[in-house]
């Protein structure tokens, strides 16, 4: 079976983990959640789509997806990252937070423009007072993924920020912590089936079982808490 998706970057790991357990095949595009809206909205074709609690329930009042289908995958925290290998620094407080992101040679986080994690990170460091100190360092990148894999292989002192899942499912880097209190994010990813995908049976049947309670302990496993 095969099965096309449109999707926040923040489940992929969770999706193809299910995808090899069901025999599915997956196709289509994960990515910014900002990216991914346009192109749902533009009339790209998919079965499955991934994206904010928010944006789900307006493509549902809009029957762009099937409201009987929608499914909460859980919340995923916007989480510091350094590469594998490093000395992971305290990111416990924002002055904690503000002293890692001074002492980086570079800075790797997805599209503030688009991304979830990137929108909010960018304010982050500008609340922080240091976003004219650092903006040189910026890595940018179309998505959290890319953006890991750049880190993975970066020098020195590098550090990152994106969505936990993400994170964790990328080789070569490690999970650090969530953004402290005062900065922190949190945010809700929900699945639902397109009222014109191609496989509507199939596709809603994988969204129940992502979503169900017996695949929770996979989605805490992936980074949803």
């Amino acid at each position: 079976m095969r099965l096309r998706f449109i999707s926040a970057g923040a489940a992929q790991g969770v999706v193809h983990g299910m995808a090899r357990q069901q025999g599915v095949e997956v196709e289509g595009t994960f990515g910014a959640v900002g990216a991914m809206l346009e192109r749902l909205q533009a009339g790209e074709g998919c079965d499955v789509v991934i994206l904010t609690k928010a944006q789900i329930a307006k493509l549902a009042a809009e029957r762009l997806v099937d409201a009987a289908s929608v499914v909460d995958l859980g919340a995923v925290a916007t989480s510091i990252a350094v590469r594998e290998g490093r000395v992971p620094p305290d990111v416990s407080t924002g002055a904690a937070l503000r002293a890692a992101l001074l002492a980086s040679n570079a800075i790797f986080f997805p599209d503030p423009s688009k991304a979830t994690a990137g929108i909010h990170f960018a304010k982050v460091v500008e609340q922080l007072g240091i976003a004219d100190a650092v903006a040189s360092r910026y890595r940018l990148f179309p998505n959290g993924m890319t953006a890991m894999a750049s880190l993975a292989h970066a020098p020195g002192d590098s550090i990152g920020c994106t969505q936990a899942t993400e994170i964790l499912a990328t080789p070569g880097v490690r999970l650090v912590g969530p953004l402290p209190p005062g900065h922190e994010l949190r945010t809700v990813y929900t699945a639902a089936v397109n009222t014109r995908a191609a496989s509507q049976d199939e596709a809603a049947r994988f969204v129940a079982l992502l979503g169900g309670e017996a695949h929770r302990p996979a989605r805490r496993a992936a980074g949803f808490e």
